[in-house]
Parts: structure tokens; sequence; C-alpha cells
């Protein structure tokens, strides 16, 4: 009884077709909750943003302990190497060239004509296959491509180096048959296993998933949740059933497959890739009190934070003290936790007073004094508003203007009196520096929270 690989996709389905970009954790979560039923790949979506998700994908790398973890290449030499970054040090390293093979495809989406795509198939998998052992082809829109040439792409393909060739069925509407009949031709082409994505967009998923097996493919793709995709748990129960009849059978767990994807997809900020998030763009991290030391120092770099260990474990204590009165901490919140616990520097600069004037008809002026060492330093500055006009002072104070990459201010008790939290981050030689201040004053908190940052700042240059 042949064993047939289960690829899983949820990650690029459910970021295809989602608004907003899965959070950090949910990222994390779906590639641990694939890897526990026993699919045989997890494969990431395309990377959008190379810093983010660099991070994200190396942390998930070192999380995914059983199944070989696959991305998506691009289209460049240079994409091909960020993609290996990424995915370089997990267990199963796989590199995917993902190409179209129709011609509507291939002139929509790359502009290209059929002879420079088979140039660019061997190219980028001859790349790929330099830095990983292995590597895959996936043949995009094959039911709609000329054979011929759907045939010559494989066949270039597993010249270069592929070890796996991938037939997909994107447009969705092909019957279980003509599926099957188009795997038979590309295995009869190739000496490496042939595996199948094929869509449930008329409801033939499992069919035509069933079908393709029936005529050598010895890999499926299916996501645990998604539209128009082959879901994992009802092929999985499929190939349970019918086991027998195909001579085959897969890894996956059956009994623990439904109810590890439903608390997974309950667990999550969004359960449903249909509902509409309301979540900001901002929103790019979710904390709580499982967080590991390494998911704080990920979510930090998310935020432009480079944090030294110690820092980071300072972080991580506080973070579990603020999740023992609330669930999860997000992008802000997790922020001020970094500016008020990590690298606490030397007070090199003291706040010894401060005057600011305001109104609706002229511009705001601000005197700032500080005290460095021994000596007294003033700055007087005009700006847009108190805030602006006395941070314009504290830079005549010091003599340096830093960029000030963000400012945030929120309030931490309730009533008149309530007392006002700012966060004031600098950046300096490309580096974050955060402060925190906090008064009932809150042009005061915003100074003490910009020369907390600048404080930071003397004692690392120190």
């Amino acid at each position: 009884m042949k064993k047939i690989k289960i690829c899983d996709i949820t990650l690029k389905k459910l970021a295809s077709h989602r608004e907003v970009a899965l959070l950090f954790r949910e990222k994390t979560a779906i590639a641990s909750c694939a890897d526990s039923i026993g699919v045989d790949a997890v494969e990431l979506a395309n990377i959008k943003n190379l810093r983010e998700d660099t991070i994200i994908y190396k942390t998930i790398a070192k999380n995914v302990q059983n199944a070989a973890l696959a991305i998506p290449v691009g289209f460049s030499a240079e994409e091909v190497a960020n993609a290996w970054e990424c995915i370089k040090d997990a267990k199963h390293p796989r590199l995917q060239i993902e190409l179209p093979v129709s011609t509507v495809q291939m002139e929509y989406t790359y502009h290209i004509k059929a002879d420079k795509m088979i140039s660019k198939i061997g190219e980028l998998t001859k790349l790929a296959k330099e830095l990983c052992a292995d590597v895959e082809f996936s043949a995009l829109d094959a039911t709609r491509a000329d054979e011929d040439f759907l045939i010559q792409a494989v066949k270039e393909a597993e010249k270069n180096g592929a070890n796996v060739i991938t037939v997909c069925d994107d447009a969705g509407v092909s019957l279980p048959e003509e599926i099957a009949n188009l795997v038979e031709k590309v295995k009869t082409a190739v000496n490496v296993p042939v595996y199948v994505q094929v869509s449930d967009r008329i409801n033939m998923g499992v069919a035509s998933a069933i079908a393709a097996i029936a005529k050598g493919a010895e890999g499926l793709k299916s996501s645990m949740a998604g539209k128009d995709v082959l879901l994992t748990g009802e092929i999985a129960d499929a190939v349970s059933v019918c086991s027998a009849q195909i001579d085959a059978k897969t890894s996956l767990n059956n009994t623990k497959i439904h109810a590890s994807v439903d608390d997974m997809l309950s667990s999550i900020n969004h359960a449903s890739y249909e509902v509409e998030s309301e979540v900001s763009e901002k929103k790019k991290i979710l904390l709580d009190a499982e967080s590991t030391i390494s998911q704080v120092s990920a979510a930090a770099q998310i935020l432009g934070y480079d944090l030294s260990d110690v820092d980071c474990s300072n972080v991580h204590k506080a973070l579990m003290q603020v999740c023992e009165k609330k669930d999860a901490v997000g992008a802000k919140e997790f922020e001020a936790v970094i500016a008020s616990t990590a690298m606490q520097a030397p007070s090199t600069y003291h706040l010894e007073s401060y005057t600011t004037s305001s109104s609706n008809l002229a511009s705001s002026m601000s005197q700032v004094t500080l005290k460095c060492n021994d000596e007294i330093l003033c700055g007087v500055s005009v700006g847009d508003g108190p805030i602006d006009s006395a941070f314009r002072a504290i830079e005549q104070c010091i003599g340096h203007h830093y960029e000030l990459d963000d400012f945030q201010v929120q309030s931490v008790t309730e009533g008149k009196e309530a007392l006002g939290s700012a966060v004031v981050r600098l950046r300096n030689n490309g580096k974050l520096y955060s402060g925190n201040g906090i008064s009932t004053d809150i042009v005061a908190a915003s100074i003490r929270a910009y020369i907390n940052a600048l404080n930071k700042i003397v004692f690392e240059e120190a």
C-alpha cells in the first residue's frame, strides 16, 4: 500500500483570501497545528514584507519538527536567496518554483512567452538546487496549459534538479477524469514523484484527488481552512474509508485532526478567513502568557527593536506579569512594556523644569531646562503644539536632532486626574530606542519619555 504525501497549504490560502494579514501568533499556530496532525510538508506563503516575513518564517522553521517546510522562491536570483534564508534552519527545508504554464497566465502575470518561461523554469530550479537538496516545481494553471508545453516544462524542471513535480488546477473547472488523465501523462514524462493540487470550486475536490491517486499521484495539497480548496479533514476521511480500493494511505492522524484544527481555528484572532477583520494593519503581533522568550524576541524585532539576551529576558518577565491581569497583549501594549523594561540606562539627562504656552492664535512655545552631570542646559523653541515645541527645545539643549519614529499617548487610570503614559521612539543610526514617561500632565509625560529614550542612546554610544 503506497503512502500519499500530504502538503498543507493553509498559510498560502488564508494569506491570499484574507484582506488583513495573519498575525504573527496566528501563522505560528497554523504551522504548528499542521505539523502536529501528521502532514508531510507545511507550505509558507510568498514573501511580501522581507524583514517581517523572515523573522516569522525563521521562527516557524524552528517550531516545525516533523514535516518539511516549503517556501516559494519568487522570480529572481535575489528572491531565491531570500527564500532560502527564511527556511535554511528548518529540519527539512524545501524550495518551490511556482510558475504558470498556461498561455493566459504566462502573458498576463509575467508578460513573457513560452520559450522564455522554459528558460526561467530551468534557471530558477538550478539556482534553488544549488542551495537546497529538496526542490519542487509547481506547474500553476496546468489544466489550462497546452499539454506538450506542460510536458516540456516539467522535463526542464526535472533536468535542472527538481525532485518533486506538482500539477495545479487553479481554474477549478476540470472534472476528476481530466485531472487524473493529466497526472498520468506527467507521470509518464518524468521519473520523480508527481503531486496534484486540486480545487473544490465545483465541489469535486475529494473526487478529483482520489481519481489522481488512482492514476499514480504520490502527493496531495490540502488546507485546514479556506475557500474552493481540498480540505485536509475531508481527504483524510475519504482516504481512510476507501484505502483498500485505491491501495493508498496517508500519515494523517484521523483521530486528532478534527479536534486539533477546530482548536487552532478558534484560538487565533480570526477563526475563519471569511470573517472580515477590523484589526488595524499596525497590529502585527499578539502575545499571551504562553509566549516564549524566542517569540518575544521575534515580536520585538518586528517592531524594530534588537534586544539583548538580558533585555529580552526582562521584557518576557514583565510581559508575564501583564498577562496575569489580561489575556493577551497587542503591539502597542507590548511596545510600552519594552519602553519601560528594556535597557534601563543611567540618567545622563535629568528634567529640571519646563514651561510651555499654547493658543489657537499663535505657535506654541516651550522652555526646557535639563541637567547633565553638573551642567544646566536650557533650550527654547516654538513648534506645532506644546509637545512638538518641547521636543524641539530638548534638541536645542543637547545640540542634536534625532528622528522621531513614533509617539503614543494613552491614559493608564480613569477620571479627571488620570495618569497619562507616553511612549517615544527615537531612531539613531538605523536603530530604535524607546522611552516611557508617566504623569498626570501629558506634556510632562511626553518630555520624560523623550528623555528616557535619549538616555538610552547616550548610554549605548558611551
